[in-house]
């Protein structure tokens, strides 16, 4: 069945799904059995009681699909449901998907087919289905759009009934204080705002995500607030674009990371990661932005895309501005913030670009020597202007993407680093379980080898050896003894091999990415040498604390699978709703237990009165 609407599935139904029923609301048959028997039998007999399923996620893309998964995740974690990172063990598959490139799509497209014929439930989330509703792999499935994902429980619940549903538009932002399942414990991606006011030509993300729609800032301090509380070490704000923040609602960038700042502790012990951000929003506030990134608790690092080197591929893409507005902006924020870090973007091979337009690209490239270059090849996106022009030959895309690769790869930036003393924030398990991964006031990744206790620590380190694409250190001084029970999380871990800086992380609006340059595109999960992020390790959720209810005694699920069984077992959920029906379930279940050892007593007293008789 297919509808507009979750309503028209449920109307007339009763109780709105998503609606946790207490036990004894459920319906049964009268039998000669104890009232705990027919509690139990019923809901061991019905495979649609709510919250007892696997769910299986998997997420595309940038650091807000992220986040969204993780509200996802949380939500469907209070309800009841378990998460897996083994799709055959699931009961349902929910995926995240990414629109910005061909390659990520076409990974979606795979799996979705892949579901279909194991003949598991689905349920389709994020920029793909918002942005191409039509799409034909999508019939069939039901779908989530980018801001219904506090309504994931219902969806999830009416897909297993065998319902069709499809939730695309809202008037409203989702809320900040949803639950939530955290990758990695100690760090927080908070999403400031959605949707920007661009409107590249070859960027489909927009059909997604649509208008800049900005959060309050009262409603993100509070979230900081909270997630300092919680022993959250990182946070990462996420957008779009966010540079552009405010706009909509009459304020700025500069006034919420003030704002922000003053909520993150004395000690450094919590640090602020600005998001990716388009020169043209930040061009009037660059001495704000450079007092903030001097704060002792804000990374010096900032994602600015420039995408090409050249005026004319600029206007073709519609960027709203210059190659000397790039440059201002990096300069300017060299100048003015010590051991600043910048990451940018390049898109080879756009549509129009000759070979004096790359030139300038390449020479733009040289002139800076960054130590983050994101270099991707140009895919056009259905639906976007630029698919429609002409395009550069293949051939000629490819080429010149492996020879500024080999311009970039040439640089050697972190040279100067070696013999240094740095502080860094350790948050990270590199893959090969022998290093930790920690960051720099620069944003700069450093592995170490220490014990897991320094998780979630602020540490000193002697850089001992350097890379073109790692940096390693010593630690110095002691460790913590033993780590921290309460805050170590089941970590996203790292990949080892040619480390340096998570751009992967970031949200761009690019493209697509060569072999060898890109860390991510905007909304992508292919990694490159720049950064390569571990893919098995992004589908692990990190630790949920299930509510101890009665249900959970009978009809949750055991899995005999070790891995799943040690995941479930770590995963800590931040739930904020109401704990009312829990409260009752503990009490029907103290009932159940009052009576069970009144009818002992009666029986032990009956056979002692029998037997002296």
């Amino acid at each position: 069945m297919e509808v507009g609407d979750i309503e028209d599935v449920v109307a007339g139904l009763g109780a709105a799904p998503g609606l946790r029923l207490p036990i004894n609301a459920v319906a049964v048959k009268p039998k000669r059995t104890s009232r705990a028997d027919r509690i139990r039998g019923e809901l061991l007999s019905n495979p649609f009681v709510p919250g007892t399923q696997t769910i299986y996620m998997k997420t595309f893309g940038c650091s807000h699909n992220q986040s969204d998964s993780e509200y996802m995740a949380g939500q469907l974690s209070a309800f009841g449901y378990s998460l897996t990172d083994e799709p055959d063990m699931a009961d349902l598959w929910l995926i995240n998907t990414c629109t910005v490139k061909s390659p990520s799509q076409s990974a979606m497209t795979t799996l979705i087919n892949k579901c279909k014929s194991a003949k598991k439930p689905l349920v389709v989330a994020g920029c793909v289905p918002q942005g191409s509703k039509d799409l034909k792999e999508l019939e069939g499935v039901s779908v989530i759009g980018v801001q219904q994902i506090d309504r994931v429980v219902e969806v999830v619940e009416e897909t297993l009934k065998g319902h069709e549903v499809r939730l695309y538009s809202r008037r409203t932002l989702p809320s900040l204080d949803l639950p939530k399942v955290r990758k990695n414990k100690f760090i927080e991606i908070l999403p400031i705002n959605v949707g920007c006011l661009g409107a590249c030509t070859y960027c489909k993300t927009k059909h997604a995500r649509g208008h800049l729609g900005s959060y309050t800032i009262d409603s993100l301090v509070d979230r900081v607030r909270t997630v300092v509380s919680e022993g959250v070490k990182e946070i990462w704000l996420s957008s779009e674009d966010t540079g552009a923040y405010g706009r909509d609602i009459g304020t700025n960038l500069p006034n919420l990371l003030n704002a922000l700042i003053k909520e993150l502790p004395s000690d450094r012990s919590t640090m602020l990661r600005i998001g990716m951000t388009n020169p043209p929003y930040i061009l009037e506030h660059l001495k704000e932005i450079a007092d903030v990134l001097n704060h002792p608790s804000v990374y010096s690092f900032l994602h600015v895309p420039v995408q090409s080197g050249s005026d004319p591929v600029l206007t073709a893409m519609n960027r709203e501005y210059t190659v000397g507005d790039f440059r201002k902006v990096v300069d300017t924020l060299m100048e003015l913030v010590p051991g600043m870090q910048i990451a940018t973007d390049i898109i080879c091979g756009f549509p129009g670009e000759t070979e004096e337009d790359f030139a300038q690209t390449v020479s733009l490239i040289k002139d800076y020597q960054l130590a983050q270059v994101h270099i991707s090849q140009f895919y056009p996106r259905p639906g976007t202007p630029a698919a429609r022009m002409k395009k550069v030959p293949s051939v000629e895309v490819k080429k010149r993407s492996r020879e500024l690769t080999t311009v970039f790869e040439s640089f050697s930036p972190y040279q100067e680093m070696k013999g240094r003393i740095e502080k860094i924030w350790i948050t990270e398990i590199a893959t090969d379980g022998i290093h930790l991964v920690g960051h720099t006031k620069g944003y700069i990744q450093v592995l170490v080898i220490a014990p897991e206790s320094v998780l979630g620590t602020l540490m000193d380190v002697k850089i001992t050896s350097v890379g073109r694409w790692s940096v390693f250190g010593e630690l110095l001084g002691e460790p913590p003894l033993k780590p921290n029970k309460e805050t170590t999380p089941n970590i996203s871990k790292i990949n080892t091999d040619k480390l340096s800086s998570p751009i992967d992380e970031l949200c761009n609006e690019d493209a697509s990415c060569c072999a060898k340059t890109c860390s991510s595109c905007a909304c992508s999960n292919e990694k490159s040498s720049s950064v390569r992020a571990k893919e098995s390790s992004n589908d692990r959720y990190g630790d949920v604390r299930f509510g101890f209810t009665i249900r959970s005694l009978f009809v949750r699920r055991r899995r005999s699978d070790k891995s799943s069984a040690e995941n479930n077992a770590k995963m800590v959920v931040e739930k904020k709703g109401d704990d009312r029906l829990a409260y009752l379930d503990w009490f029907l279940f103290g009932i159940i237990i009052l009576g069970s050892v009144t009818m002992l007593a009666i029986l032990v007293k009956f056979s002692s009165v029998l037997f002296s008789s």
